[in-house]
């Protein structure tokens, strides 16, 4: 590996190792999304416990009867999901899918509106992960709102007060 003159290679790998015991006994943090109240979801944010910053992956449980979010798609961030255990209703533009354990889903940025629902009696589990840019726009067509995160700052604006320069 290549390196700069003044950075080192790192060579304590075991801040970076995370085994399933160290996995189960992380505790959860719930995130209730912030333009929707019944999108509830209960994540371990493996990527930040490692360090990693230019990538996000999460073990996301979100329970019976819950949403994943606001529909929504990124203007610079791609995202993915894999599901782990239980079904999920995904709104995908203007499909339908009802996803299972062992289905991927790919979300580029610049893509379709998406937004997921726990339809079913049980918990579902699935792997989310995606590019982290320095600045990104997440549009929220059916509310009408764009937010900006800018280097993690994030501020929002209704469509009807955008104007032009």
């Amino acid at each position: 590996m290549m390196t700069l003159p003044d950075q080192k290679p790192q060579t304590d790998t075991h801040a970076y190792v995370l085994t399933k015991s160290d996995i189960d006994n992380t505790p959860e943090t719930k995130h209730v999304h912030q333009f929707n109240e019944q999108a509830i979801r209960h994540t371990v944010s493996l990527s930040d416990i490692v360090g990693l910053t230019k990538c996000g992956l999460h073990l996301v449980r979100v329970e019976a009867g819950d949403e994943t979010t606001t529909h929504h798609y990124h203007e610079e961030s791609d995202e993915f999901i894999y599901m782990l255990s239980g079904e999920l209703s995904l709104r995908y533009g203007d499909e339908q899918y009802q996803l299972r354990a062992g289905d991927f889903v790919g979300f580029p940025a610049h893509g379709a509106p998406h937004s997921m629902r726990n339809d079913s009696d049980a918990d579902a589990t699935y792997l989310m992960g995606g590019s982290r840019p320095d600045i990104d726009i997440t549009l929220y067509p059916e509310i009408k709102r764009k937010m900006y995160n800018i280097h993690g700052k994030k501020e929002y604006v209704d469509f009807e007060d955008l104007g032009e320069v």
